[in-house]
């Protein structure tokens, strides 16, 4: 399983939608979706058109409307996003539950490789679809709130976009200067805020 661009920017987006619900924002429009995660609005439209179908995101048409969550954060895994976008999570398709496929091999009931993948699809599986929008969201607002980082669609946010408001983008720099932790690639962000993660 790989996360391609359009993935990735459908999660980043969420996400997003996520904190502006958490900072009392009703709606957020698309050009300021694309601002603040730095996606071609073009695409972020794509993208949100295909949320949208799913049942994901709504929208309000208008001078003054734009995309919100359709439905709580908490019943959003980012595993349904994955499949969403990117489709199977198994990294061959004869261990894909959602998209099987044949094995080429002469024995599948024996092959040692989709054993080994099966593992690996359900490893993907087991971490995606046990963690929720409402997960990531609330993650991030940690991290930024600790970062001391103005959240984005915030009053303060709309409030200081003229002057010297931090973006979030820029944070990680900021907290790397600060003498913030470098995460261990190998131990991953959630285990390091949350402690009982583990896969």
């Amino acid at each position: 399983m790989k996360l391609s661009k359009k993935g990735e920017y459908a999660l980043r987006s969420l996400i997003s939608l996520g904190i502006a619900v958490e900072v009392k924002r009703s709606l957020v429009q698309v050009s300021e979706l694309a601002d603040n995660e730095q996606i071609p609005v073009k695409f972020l439209e794509q993208i949100m058109q295909a949320l949208k179908e799913a049942g994901l995101v709504a929208s309000v048409r208008g001078k003054f409307g734009g995309y919100r969550l359709a439905k709580p954060a908490r019943e959003i895994t980012i595993g349904q996003v994955v499949r969403l976008i990117d489709g199977r999570l198994a990294p061959i398709g004869c261990v894909s539950e959602s998209a099987y496929e044949k094995c080429t091999c002469p024995d599948e009931a024996h092959c040692g490789l989709r054993m080994l993948m099966l593992d690996v699809r359900n490893a993907i599986s087991g971490i995606l679809d046990r963690y929720t929008l409402a997960d990531v969201v609330e993650l991030t607002l940690r991290k930024l709130r600790r970062d001391n980082v103005t959240l984005p669609f915030s009053a303060e946010a709309d409030a200081a976009a003229s002057s010297a408001r931090v973006p979030a983008r820029h944070a990680q720099k900021l907290a790397q200067r600060a003498g913030a932790v470098r995460l261990d690639a190998t131990e991953g962000v959630l285990h390091q805020i949350l402690g009982e993660y583990s896969i």
